[in-house]
């Protein structure tokens, strides 16, 4: 039976958390302005020393192995690009908010959060794969990761419950976002809209928080991320890579990966290569947090 007190619980406490930093929402506003440039998101870098120091570390990590030092952060915004940074930016804002560990912990958070790593390089890999864009197949890998955020604030602020919804999910072998609903009263996909709608993380993560478990009922306009962040959970899920806690997801219609030109071998195909970048991805992750 669902616990209202717990579901209002949730509700205040992601109304009560506080706004994204000025920088980042200037970030936000700049990366999605069509004549931005790496010059303009400089000026707001240079007044944040510590997004300006997440920014460089970024660049000199082993996530993109440079062979010289880079200390120019004009070099570095270019080098990057604007999508990425927006990236680092929006990553190190919500998980300081969202992603602290609480006292006593229903879902294990390591697994959580290589689970979530998998879904964003997966969605990026099926986007490359498909020739998208290159200026926006960042914006797959950060809707893939944030897929499912609303799983933090649930876990954090109500660990006990969670770990019995976690429990019974497991048990009967039912979709997690489902019993957390019957359970709690509330579910991560709700709370992870919650989340987006409270920062105003923009319409290709809010969508993809909201539908990656029904993509066929989605009708905007970011179709394309949706069903490939969806299509990549399913995948990650069924190949047991990290542990989002919700080991048996409805099976997605066959028209996703039709539409997508992937099947169920797909992950197989590039397993070892999710591998290596779910391990430089967690860099990327470190960085932010």
């Amino acid at each position: 039976m669902a616990d209202h007190n717990a579901a209002a619980l949730i509700r205040d406490y992601i109304g009560k958390m506080p706004s994204l930093p000025t920088s980042v929402g200037k970030i936000l506003e700049i990366a999605n302005e069509p004549q931005a440039s790496p010059a303009d998101l400089n000026k707001v870098i240079n007044l944040d020393p510590v997004l300006m120091g997440k920014v460089l570390k970024l660049i000199n990590s082993a996530y993109y192995s440079r062979p010289n030092k880079i200390t120019s952060l004009a070099k570095a915004t270019i080098m990057l690009g604007i999508n990425t940074v927006k990236n680092l930016a929006l990553s190190t804002a919500v998980l300081g908010n969202v992603g602290g560990e609480g006292g006593n912990q229903g879902l294990d958070l390591n697994g959580f959060w290589r689970h979530s790593i998998g879904v964003g390089v997966t969605a990026k890999m099926i986007a490359q794969r498909r020739s998208v864009d290159q200026k926006i197949v960042e914006e797959y890998f950060i809707a893939g990761i944030l897929h499912d955020i609303g799983k933090i604030p649930l876990n954090n602020r109500l660990p006990d419950q969670y770990l019995a919804a976690l429990s019974s999910a497991d048990t009967a072998r039912s979709s997690l976002w489902e019993i957390e609903q019957s359970a709690i009263g509330i579910n991560h996909v709700d709370v992870g809209m919650m989340v987006a709608d409270n920062w105003s993380l923009g319409s290709n993560v809010r969508d993809a928080v909201q539908y990656h478990h029904q993509p066929t009922e989605y009708t905007g306009d970011s179709k394309d991320i949706v069903w490939t962040v969806a299509a990549a959970n399913y995948l990650v899920v069924s190949a047991e890579i990290g542990f989002s806690g919700d080991r048996y997801p409805a099976r997605l219609p066959q028209q996703v990966f039709e539409y997508l030109k992937i099947d169920l071998d797909f992950l197989e195909e590039i397993q070892e290569e999710v591998g290596k970048r779910i391990e430089q991805a967690q860099i990327f992750l470190k960085i932010a947090q």
